[in-house]
């Protein structure tokens, strides 16, 4: 008995270590293909906010790079996505919209989302801000984050490009390991 639990349980650990290293691989995919102007609307989407209004790391790297692709792109739009959370006293897309701004991005570009507090939401409630027939869209986020994004926004019936953040180093492995948990979970649960 004791021979059939160890075999069970080092079968376990080793589909445990080929999921884990396969949902390694899959976030690689997710900055591919790279944004080129041709969608006109792109989404940020939202990351800490830190007390006063101060972006997180991940956030403001979202938004430098935001910063260039729309001073690369003018005609393209940019929507700012993201709520509030439990422990932030303001919503994301405020800091974003005055981060833009401060910088010189003209506040007729932005479209503001405010009500999401998940990834799957940004992209629906984004969705509502949209012309009817927009398809194609530009998605911007950590490069950690955006195989899973890619994945919704695919489901919501996009065709997504990306512009890739980096992701912090001070906090890339406890993001890179909690990413795959939940890109675990939108495969199995489709959101």
């Amino acid at each position: 008995m004791k021979k059939w639990i160890i075999r069970i349980a080092i079968l376990l650990f080793c589909i445990s270590g080929g999921i884990y290293i396969w949902l390694g691989e899959d976030i690689k995919h997710g900055a591919q293909p790279l944004a080129n102007g041709t969608a006109t609307y792109m989404i940020v989407l939202g990351a800490k906010v830190k007390p006063n209004g101060v972006p997180s790391l991940a956030l403001r790297n979202r938004l430098e790079e935001s910063i260039d692709y729309l001073t690369k792109y003018p005609h393209v739009k940019v929507i700012v996505s993201g709520g509030q959370g439990s422990d932030e006293d303001r919503t994301e897309a405020s800091v974003m919209l005055d981060y833009l701004v401060q910088r010189g991005i003209p506040a007729e570009r932005i479209l503001v989302e405010d009500q999401s507090t998940s990834t799957y939401e940004n992209l629906l409630f984004s969705k509502e801000l949209l012309p009817e027939a927009t398809k194609q869209i530009t998605i911007v986020s950590n490069d950690f984050h955006l195989q899973r994004a890619k994945y919704l926004a695919k489901s919501l019936g996009f065709e997504v490009d990306v512009v890739v953040a980096k992701t912090p180093k001070s906090v890339e492995t406890k993001l890179r390991i909690r990413e795959r948990a939940a890109l675990l979970k939108t495969y199995i649960l489709g959101y």
